[in-house]
C-alpha cells in the first residue's frame, strides 16, 4: 500500500486537475469562448487533467486567443510547440487513461506485473485517439480527404506520441519496478494517478523537441 502522506498529495494533485478540468470545460461551453478548431475544446481540459492549475494559466492565455479567432501561428515557437504537445498528449493521455483501467478490470498479467499489459494497451489506445486528434486538426486545415488524412495524420503525429509514451513508459517502469514492486501499484489507488500525472508531464518534456524538429520541418501544424 501507499504510505498515506503520498496519498493525501495523489488526492489534493487530483482535485486540482479535475476542478481545472471543469474550469476550462465551462469557460469554453458555458461562457461560449468556443475555439476556432474544435478539437482544442477536448485538448485543454484534457490537459488539465496532468497539468492541473497550469494548464488553466496556459489556457486562458493562448487557448482563449482561439475563442478570439487568433491564428496560433502568431504565437513565437515555444507556444506553437507547447500547445503541439498538448494536442498529442491528450490523445495519449486518454488512451492511457483508457488502457489502464481495461488491463485492470480485465485482471491481465505477466508473472504478476500487469505493466507488459498496460504498455500494450496504453500504446494502441493512444496511437489511435493521438492520430485521431491530429486527423481531426490537420485534414480541415488543409482541406484533405479521409485517406490523405490520415496519411498527414500518421506523418505528424507518430514520432510525437510515441516520444510523449517513452517519457510516460520509463517513468511507469519506474513506478511497478522500483518503487512499488511487491505489490504493484494498481490504479484502483489514487497514488497510482497522481504518479502517472508526473509521467505524463515528463512525457510532455521527451515530445517537446521532437515536436520543435516537427514544426520547423512543416510535418506538423502549428497550433
Amino acid at each position: 500500500m501507499p504510505p498515506t502522506w503520498l496519498t493525501v498529495i495523489a488526492w489534493i494533485s487530483l482535485a486540482a486537475a479535475f476542478a481545472t478540468a471543469a474550469a476550462i470545460l465551462w469557460d469554453i461551453f458555458g461562457r461560449g469562448r468556443r475555439q476556432k478548431m474544435w478539437i482544442m475544446e477536448a485538448v485543454w481540459p484534457v490537459t488539465a487533467l496532468y497539468f492541473g492549475p497550469l494548464a488553466w494559466l496556459a489556457y486562458t492565455r493562448w487557448g482563449r486567443d482561439a475563442a478570439r479567432g487568433a491564428e496560433g501561428a502568431e504565437h513565437g515557437e515555444g507556444v506553437a510547440v507547447t500547445i503541439g504537445v498538448f494536442h498529442c498528449g491528450a490523445g495519449c493521455t486518454l488512451g492511457d487513461i483508457i488502457g489502464a483501467w481495461l488491463v485492470f478490470a480485465l485482471g491481465l498479467t505477466v508473472a504478476g506485473l500487469a505493466l507488459p499489459y498496460e504498455y500494450l494497451f496504453d500504446f494502441v489506445l493512444a496511437f489511435a485517439l493521438g492520430i485521431a486528434f491530429q486527423y481531426f486538426t490537420i485534414a480541415p486545415m488543409r482541406g484533405l480527404g479521409f485517406r490523405d488524412g490520415i496519411r498527414a495524420a500518421l506523418k505528424a503525429d507518430t514520432l510525437s506520441l510515441t516520444a510523449f509514451e517513452v517519457g510516460l513508459f520509463g517513468w511507469m517502469a519506474v513506478m511497478q519496478l522500483v518503487l512499488f514492486t511487491n505489490p504493484h501499484l494498481a490504479p484502483d489507488h489514487a497514488a497510482y494517478w497522481f504518479l502517472m500525472q508526473v509521467g505524463m508531464i515528463l512525457g510532455f518534456f521527451t515530445a517537446y523537441p521532437v515536436n520543435v524538429w516537427l514544426i520547423r520541418r512543416r510535418i506538423k501544424e502549428p497550433m
